[in-house]
């Protein structure tokens, strides 16, 4: 059975924009939830919602676990395993790894959007925000981040 909780609503009426620049290392999860709950902060966010854009077709955006390690290692096993470098891909312009990493960025999506309240994102307990870096080499990665919602009254 289902329930649903006391509803709460708010005003919109704030929309902050800023851009987050991330520079990766090569394959692997870079998680970005402190510098998008630092943003929230600056900008005063109450309730809304923030929405995380990814400006790459070779990388991606997801939420995942954030207490092991070894999920983010099995994951980018996991995607090797979906989008092989060396399979036979005819785009190869950019290197061996660059459609397979279009092929990754495809399946996690470059945009999420996460709600507010009370100024905290409302993540589950074990949930981080993520870049994933699906090149081989290091990248400078620019993502937006733009929060539609009530802020505190400064």
């Amino acid at each position: 059975m289902s329930k649903l909780s006391a509803i709460h609503t708010a005003p919109v009426d704030t929309s902050a924009t800023a851009r987050l620049s991330v520079e990766t290392s090569g394959e692997g999860f870079f998680e970005i939830t402190t510098d998008v709950a630092r943003f929230l902060r600056q900008v005063g966010a109450r309730d809304g919602a923030v929405l995380i854009y990814l400006k790459h077709t070779s990388a991606s955006l997801t939420i995942q676990e954030n207490a092991d390690p070894d999920v983010r290692a099995d994951l980018v096993m996991a995607l090797r395993r979906i989008a092989p470098a060396g399979a036979g891909w005819v785009h190869e312009v950019e290197g061996p790894d660059d459609m397979p990493a279009h092929v990754k960025s495809m399946l996690n999506g470059v945009s999420l959007q996460v709600p507010v309240s009370a100024g905290e994102l409302a993540l589950g307990t074990w949930q981080g925000i993520y870049l994933a870096e699906h090149r081989t080499t290091p990248h400078r990665r620019e993502v937006v981040l733009q929060f539609s919602g009530s802020c505190a009254k400064r």
